[in-house]
């Protein structure tokens, strides 16, 4: 199956936008898709912050973007837009990092007021650099995430079914076997 690059672009540490991805990555691992997570958050700061495009960091980085058929980009949502960590990693890769690839954006933040930080401010970007198709993505509320004590992840019924659902029809789009699972709360 695909190669898929799972980009968290939260600075948290306890990020639930992170935490989303990996939930979603374990429903593309099993429809038989390579998922490779990247937290944007692990890479220097120095490299991020001042453009240092040689840095191994960085040239790795691009490196997985290259490798990846489908890119999976997740961000919370600040002040309307998508965050100033994921602008960083974006501003260093190459124009048409994203040519030929599959791309799932996906955004978590506080208010529906943010729900259209996707598609006005997510989405430009990542079509700008090229990529073959941007599949429909998904905003989910931070009050529809809840981390239990021991880490795991519940996603609320209604907004895991319709993960579910942009989930599958990005893995259909690289080729998957879509809908091989329920939705998981």
């Amino acid at each position: 199956m695909a190669t898929v690059l799972s980009v968290s672009g939260s600075p948290s540490a306890t990020s639930r936008t992170a935490r989303l991805l990996r939930h979603l990555d374990r429903r593309l691992t099993e429809q038989g898709h390579e998922v490779i997570p990247l937290d944007v958050r692990t890479l220097p700061a120095e490299a991020l912050l001042g453009a240092d495009f040689g840095h191994p960091a960085i040239v790795e980085a691009t490196a997985l973007f290259a490798r990846a058929d489908g890119v999976v980009i997740g961000t919370p949502v600040y002040k309307a837009a998508y965050s100033g960590l994921l602008k960083s990693l974006l501003d260093l890769l190459p124009q048409y990092a994203l040519a030929g690839k599959t791309v799932l954006p996906l955004a978590t933040g506080g208010t529906t007021a943010h729900v259209l930080a996707i598609d006005y401010a997510l989405r430009p970007v990542l079509a700008s650099m090229g990529p073959a198709h941007i599949t429909p993505g998904w905003f989910t509320l931070d009050k529809d995430l809840t981390v239990g004590e021991d880490g795991t992840l519940t996603v609320a019924p209604a907004s895991a079914e319709a993960l579910a659902q942009v989930t599958d029809q990005f893995s259909l789009a690289l080729g998957g076997r879509p809908h091989l699972l329920a939705a998981t709360g």
